[in-house]
């Protein structure tokens, strides 16, 4: 009898434990997110603010005939969410295995291996939204925003949130030391914000660099988040570029999913 009161006194799951995990983060972020104001947000503010107002009064003719602010931003809107996902996915999966061992916590309750990287992920995603959010509003106030299809660039950031965080996920929690993480930053981070077409078109690379563009995530996002802005066609197909991102989705979840049950599942 009172192991049974005991059971109906401890607080049940949710109907989808994920959402535990997911609570447990937002809990935690509730108390935090002022030391990420400036990275994720006021940065790429910054950034509009220097490049586009700055840079593009130099560029008398804009971008293919668009004003180069108007042009600029949706590829901000795209890194931004980039780096928010990644800087999101690398120290806290790392942290969490290495460190504060959160996730061998969550792991001691009933809660299964894919419970924990879904409720993970879905905090990612929130983080990208949220940030993506406050910046539509502010670019929108800039006059940056031609057209009302801008808000469809919120689902296509959560998409590049889970095409970039669930590999990330899975090479955070298959590290042995957090330098790693600092070159992924170096070497993939850093050269895809500068070539996928954020600053200038793809276009005007050479063909090799060009082809290495298109195979990023971040410029499939870039695309549709500037025909979105624009209210323009994306060069590529819509239905093209959301596949090529599920499909980074997909295999990021799986191999996310094996490298953490390698760690957990004793």
């Amino acid at each position: 009898m009172a192991g049974s009161a005991r059971e109906r006194a401890r607080p049940a799951l949710p109907r989808v434990p994920a959402l535990a995990v997911f609570d447990y983060f937002l809990v935690g972020y509730r108390r935090t997110w002022r030391a990420g104001v400036f990275s994720s947000f006021l940065l790429p503010v910054l950034t509009v603010l220097g490049f586009g107002l700055g840079v593009g009064a130099y560029i008398d003719q804009g971008v293919g005939g668009v004003r180069y602010l108007d042009w600029l931003v949706p590829g901000l809107i795209a890194s931004t969410a980039l780096q928010v996902t990644v800087g999101d996915s690398t120290w806290p999966v790392f942290s969490n295995f290495q460190w504060i061992k959160t996730y061998f916590a969550q792991s001691a309750a009933p809660l299964r291996v894919a419970d924990i990287l879904a409720g993970h992920l879905a905090f990612v995603v929130f983080r990208v939204l949220t940030t993506i959010a406050a910046f539509l509003l502010v670019t929108g106030l800039f006059g940056a925003l031609r057209s009302p299809w801008a808000v469809a660039t919120l689902p296509v950031v959560a998409l590049l949130g889970v095409a970039v965080a669930a590999p990330t996920f899975a090479y955070a929690a298959s590290v042995s030391s957090d330098s790693w993480l600092a070159m992924l930053f170096r070497f993939a981070v850093i050269p895809m914000t500068l070539f996928a077409g954020v600053f200038f078109p793809v276009e005007s690379l050479p063909e090799a660099l060009r082809w290495l563009a298109y195979a990023t995530p971040l410029w499939h996002a870039v695309d549709l988040c500037r025909a979105a802005t624009l209210g323009v066609a994306p060069q590529w197909s819509i239905a093209g570029h959301l596949l090529y991102l599920v499909a980074w989705s997909l295999a990021g979840w799986l191999l996310a999913l094996r490298a953490f049950r390698r760690k957990l599942v004793v």
